[in-house]
């Protein structure tokens, strides 16, 4: 960390911003964790009632932690912290979204949440290593333009694999999206499915 005050903390450098600085970093490790976890949780679980609502629910207020806790290190310390508030800023957002889709239900709303969703996630990701592959294997022999880049280039193709594979984006199937919507069809669908 070049022109910063520096601790080392079991053998991790981070920056010495007083005590409501470590507190907030310490709540947003803590928080970014559980949601990199509910996240996988969330998008390797059956698309229906059970523990993908749940495990998302769980992302969503993450996500909001890491935000409040992010906005609170960038305001102690702007200059170094500011594009991390952004991408903070822009994770809740597209989990928030993602959230609406769910529970509004517009066209397509299926390709609406699991977009917004995987972005937030690629979100997070990309927090994460602009702030940490410097000091990580193998991560800090990469130009830095690549922290930015790696998380996208890597999400959005597997994200549109999911997408098509779960018939969330091409022709609109019949008990799927179309029925999905209906209010005839209750809040599952026809199939019982949820996203």
């Amino acid at each position: 960390m070049s022109g910063v005050l520096a601790l080392g903390i079991a053998g991790i450098e981070v920056p010495d911003a007083g005590t409501l600085f470590l507190a907030a970093l310490a709540v947003h490790v803590t928080a970014g964790v559980t949601a990199v976890v509910a996240g996988v949780l969330a998008t390797t679980a059956p698309k229906r009632a059970g523990r993908h609502p749940k495990t998302g629910a769980v992302y969503l207020s993450a996500t909001g932690v890491v935000f409040a806790t992010a906005t609170v290190m960038a305001a102690l310390r702007w200059r170094h912290d500011r594009h991390l508030f952004a991408i903070a800023g822009v994770t809740l957002g597209l989990a928030m979204l993602g959230w609406w889709a769910r529970r509004r239900r517009p066209r397509r709303w299926t390709a609406w949440h699991g977009s917004a969703m995987a972005g937030s996630y690629i979100g997070l990701l990309t927090g994460f290593y602009v702030d940490n592959g410097p000091r990580l294997p193998l991560w800090d022999q990469l130009p830095h333009l690549l922290y930015w880049l790696l998380p996208a280039a890597v999400g959005i193709p597997v994200t549109w694999w999911a997408l098509v594979r779960n018939g969330a984006v091409g022709p609109v199937r019949p008990g799927r999206e179309g029925a999905s919507s209906s209010p005839a069809a209750g809040p599952h669908g026809t199939n019982g499915t949820t996203a």
